[in-house]
């Protein structure tokens, strides 16, 4: 198939330190390359990628040292280089929302969009019932509550190369907290947690400008004034096995409805169990008891803490590469792609629809 695939501008495809849209779209099309297909990438040109690159930035917004960017003119010109080469493509796959509905809807038998964000705000549901044309595809099943009547045509969860984190066998015996310093990220349980067990806890964190009071008023002084407490900042890929792979455990104490949460299967790679609370999609990626905890209190996140050492390292990571591979994602979007092709026979070259029943079969 000649798949389309269009990123979000604002990091780095993969991102080169937080960031999780335009990691997955990383992942994603890497694995769609290597099953065999032609992929083209719409992303800023410090992309790194195995598909064509087409660049439309020269570089990701986020870490742009440019005092003065438009993120909406950015997304613009890279929707307007998608359309211009439109019917180059048997599939266009969107990751940026709802931003291309105008513009696309044309075409719209051709693209699926996959909802990387929170559905649960004021203006969502008008935009998606109004372009009720666009299919569109969750990351967790709980993602979907907000919006149940809408377009759905598949859940399909996130996944990463089984190569790019490496297992730890054992732990080096502290805590870990891996993401974004905001209320909802929840850090301060973890601190809390860590504080109730007497355990060392690693904290690497990003800290958005919009969480920069918060990170001042809550969390800075009960990392400042508790020895126990590192704060690491920042990471990229790099140095999340070494993170990851020596804590005991990843502490994921959410307070939002996460629609998936990529640092639990990143975790899970590194053979970490993870003790989540049980909000949002958690449900659907820890398996309890077996690849962590799922919690709904303090007193059993601590509860379920001090026992993650007693898990089997080995048996996490081997969940990790049946249910979240690279792979294992790539050949359930095949099943959404064929799904699209299927739809619309006229359109399609018997050749692409007989490519798009093999890798159906094949996942």
């Amino acid at each position: 198939m000649k798949i389309a695939q269009v990123t979000p501008l604002y990091e780095a495809v993969p991102p080169r330190l937080y960031g999780g849209t335009e990691r997955v779209v990383a992942h994603l099309t890497d694995a769609l390359v290597d099953l065999g297909h032609e992929v083209t990438l719409f992303a800023s040109a410090d992309a790194r990628t195995r598909a064509r690159l087409v660049s439309v930035r020269d570089q990701a917004i986020r870490l742009d040292p440019a005092p003065l960017k438009s993120d909406l003119a950015a997304h613009l010109s890279q929707l307007a280089e998608v359309l211009s080469r439109a019917d180059q493509f048997d599939v266009i796959h969107f990751h940026t929302d709802m931003i291309h509905f105008p513009f696309f809807e044309g075409w719209a038998d051709k693209t699926v969009t996959t909802l990387h964000g929170r559905l649960d705000l004021k203006d969502l549901a008008p935009v998606y019932e109004r372009w009720s044309e666009f299919g569109l595809v969750s990351i967790s099943d709980d993602q979907r509550r907000p919006l149940p009547h809408v377009n759905w045509r598949a859940t399909v969860h996130h996944g990463m190369p089984g190569d790019l984190y490496r297992f730890s066998p054992r732990s080096q015996g502290y805590l870990a907290f891996l993401g974004r310093i905001s209320p909802e990220k929840r850090p301060d349980r973890a601190i809390e947690i860590a504080a109730r067990l007497n355990k060392p806890l690693k904290i690497a964190a990003k800290v958005d400008a919009a969480d920069r009071v918060y990170w001042e008023t809550v969390i800075e002084p009960l990392v400042r004034d508790n020895p126990l407490v590192e704060f690491v900042g920042e990471i990229g890929d790099a140095d999340k096995s070494a993170f990851l792979g020596g804590a005991e455990a990843l502490l994921f104490p959410i307070d939002w409805p996460e629609p998936f949460g990529l640092v639990m299967i990143e975790a899970m790679a590194c053979g970490t169990p993870v003790v989540a609370f049980a909000c949002g999609s958690t449900p659907e990626i820890i398996e309890d008891g077996v690849t962590g905890f799922l919690v709904s209190t303090m007193d059993e996140a601590v509860a379920a803490t001090a026992k993650a050492f007693e898990l089997n390292r080995e048996n996490i990571r081997s969940r990790f590469d049946l249910r979240f591979s690279a792979t294992a994602m790539a050949r359930r979007y095949l099943d959404v792609y064929g799904g699209i092709l299927a739809r619309r026979p006229f359109a399609a070259p018997m050749r692409v629809l007989e490519e798009a029943k093999t890798f159906a079969a094949l996942a």
